[in-house]
């Protein structure tokens, strides 16, 4: 942590300025103690010190400033001038941004990471449109099932409430014949404790940080997808502020993703492990279970490829060439 500070520092001679004074605040869905926000609140630090504390970003976890799906609009709109929001979430505006959530595409750190690769460019350019400058993006850890009972075959599944949180995880249910419900990750505890939901996909951080042992017992390592959060600023408010403020935006993004990613890696064993140590059954999915729904997201990625057309099929190819 203190790694990144002192890199922000060192990365300009002298403090340049922004407006004198200027605050951002800065809308995070995901509770104070999540890694995203942890990163977030970094990330808003050497900015602070990189301008020598003439732009000051202040990080409101735990959706309490904007909800989830309150936040892109809320920063292209210049509500907030700067948020973080899971772009896969927005994909029934754009297919392609949808692209890391894709089943079985990138499920590991490495093809993650080559999947942002080729799909950066294309992502800056639709949100520059949209008058938002990307500035970075840190994955989640790989997505696994959880559920109430143990889960031997997509048959086993049919019926349950499953949590949704983007279209993905939406068509997820509706081809296992479960019933897709759209919770954000601020609501997902009520939503368990209340049953309105009994199952959902997502990294172990999710389980961790929500404490669904509680509610639920399994958890399939399925290693899905790696969904990733994105930050990005209001254009008009990025624009307005002098070219030394703009690099330290941008350089401390750089320097936010590399810890972000890193610390995601660094967490993803930790988390299951926490989960089986307060009662809950972790393993990967069984044979059966596995084949079947490795089907599912043929299906699904063949669904997206259709749909994403030459635009999806470039990122694809540029990704597979690397």
């Amino acid at each position: 942590m203190n790694k990144l500070i002192g890199l922000a520092a060192g990365l300009v001679l002298a403090a340049g300025a922004a407006r004198a004074g200027e605050t951002w605040d800065m809308p995070m869905a995901y509770a104070d103690s999540n890694f995203h926000t942890q990163n977030g609140k970094l990330f808003a630090e050497a900015v602070g010190i990189c301008t020598g504390g003439e732009l000051e970003i202040v990080v409101h976890g735990g959706g309490s400033l904007f909800k989830g799906n309150e936040i892109k609009r809320a920063v292209q709109t210049g509500q907030a001038p700067i948020g973080e929001r899971l772009l896969s979430a927005h994909q029934n505006e754009n297919i392609l941004f949808g692209v890391d959530s894709v089943p079985f595409l990138a499920s590991s750190f490495e093809a993650s990471d080559k999947l942002w690769g080729a799909s950066k460019g294309t992502l800056t350019e639709i949100l520059a449109d949209q008058n938002l400058v990307l500035l970075y993006g840190v994955p989640w850890p790989p997505q696994g099932l959880y559920f109430k009972k143990e889960i031997n075959s997509v048959a086993d599944m049919a019926g349950i409430k499953f949590r949704a949180y983007n279209a993905a995880t939406a068509r997820l249910a509706e081809l296992a014949k479960m019933l897709p419900v759209q919770v954000e990750a601020a609501e997902l505890t009520q939503a368990l404790a209340t049953g309105v939901a009994d199952a959902f996909i997502s990294s172990g951080a999710t389980g961790y940080d929500r404490k669904v042992w509680e509610h639920l017992g399994y958890f399939y390592d399925t290693q899905a997808w790696l969904p990733r959060n994105y930050v990005f600023a209001n254009k008009d408010a990025f624009d307005g502020l002098d070219e030394q403020a703009r690099n330290c935006l941008r350089s401390s993004a750089m320097l936010a993703q590399v810890a972000g990613t890193t610390r995601s890696r660094e967490l993803t064993g930790w988390y299951l492990t926490q989960l089986a140590a307060n009662g809950m059954t972790v393993q990967p999915p069984g044979e059966q279970l596995a084949a079947e729904l490795a089907e599912i997201g043929a299906t699904m990625a063949a669904e997206w490829t259709e749909a994403a057309g030459a635009a999806g099929a470039a990122i694809i190819d540029a990704y597979k060439a690397q």
